[in-house]
């Protein structure tokens, strides 16, 4: 199976090339300038070149604050771009993994969402991966859209890190406490990623996040738990509410996602957000709690 990753950089696309290479699964992730989102025949050069079995894409604009500001690059990479990347993948013959996010919910309802729960966006990011969707879904009958929520890694841009960053300097950390969702490791996310790509069975939306849910507060206080064991960073946790913490883009206030879909079609089931979360935290105790 020859898979490409659309996207390099990022938290999943890094995790998916480690775990091939684990795996020993051929696998190519492009990004800029090769795969360019922004520019629409790079788009079909890189795919078309690459000839894959599977496009996974893991690409998107993801500043979720900016976007608000800053909607056309969003809708250009996240809704634009991924149409293409899908259409692209179609006529070379190829099947689709499309990353997509729990921002597509309202966040008003009291249960974790199933995938044919109503959508409802909040945001211009939320908005723009809605429209990436329906654009995928569109432009390649094979596609399999993966809804994933709150994920971190020991790299990269994530909450986890930026806990243990702001512990070097502030004793106390205010946390909000009343938006719950399911934190998901990059690496649990990339080995469930690579399970329906040797597949690809069964076209459709489905959700995919580690199991159990946290408030933010929660999550943030168990990162600290973890690092204590450790030796690490660690400060108090002040919950606080979402009110007292404006942000320019609205957030869901349950991202909650049911996985139950994926369990039965693909037999997907990851771990425990807890337990990815030590297997994290120990590779940030081991790299020398390097933050910056």
């Amino acid at each position: 199976m020859n898979i490409l990753v659309v996207g390099r950089s990022g938290q999943v696309a890094r995790a998916l090339k480690e775990r091939a290479v684990r795996g020993g699964v051929s696998l190519m992730s492009l990004g800029r300038p090769d795969l360019d989102l922004c520019d629409d025949a790079s788009i079909e050069q890189a795919i078309f070149d690459a000839r894959p079995q599977v496009v996974i894409n893991a690409a998107a604009y993801t500043a979720v604050d900016r976007a608000e500001d800053d909607a056309d690059h969003a809708w250009r990479v996240n809704a634009h771009a991924a149409g293409l990347v899908a259409d692209a993948a179609q006529r070379s013959g190829a099947a689709i993994i499309h990353l997509s996010t729990d921002y597509v919910y309202s966040g008003a309802s009291a249960k974790p969402y199933r995938e044919t729960d109503e959508t409802g966006p909040t945001s211009v990011y939320g908005e723009s991966k809605l429209e990436g969707e329906r654009l995928v879904r569109e432009a390649n009958p094979r596609a399999v859209i993966i809804r994933t929520a709150w994920v971190f890694d020991a790299c990269g841009a994530n909450f986890m890190r930026a806990m243990l960053r702001k512990a070097l300097t502030d004793a106390e950390i205010p946390v909000v406490a009343d938006q719950l969702g399911c934190p998901t490791s990059a690496d649990a996310l990339a080995q469930a990623l690579l399970a329906i790509a040797a597949s690809m069975e069964h076209p459709g939306t489905y959700h995919c996040v580690c199991t159990g849910e946290a408030s933010w507060a929660e999550f943030a206080e168990a990162i600290f738990e973890q690092a204590l064991a450790r030796g690490g960073p660690v400060a108090r946790v002040r919950p606080i509410r979402t009110e007292d913490y404006p942000t320019r883009a609205r957030r869901p206030a349950n991202s909650r996602l049911n996985c139950d879909k994926i369990e039965k079609d693909y037999g997907v089931r990851l771990p425990s957000w807890k337990s990815a979360l030590t297997a994290c935290i120990d590779q940030v105790a081991v790299d020398g709690w390097r933050l910056a």
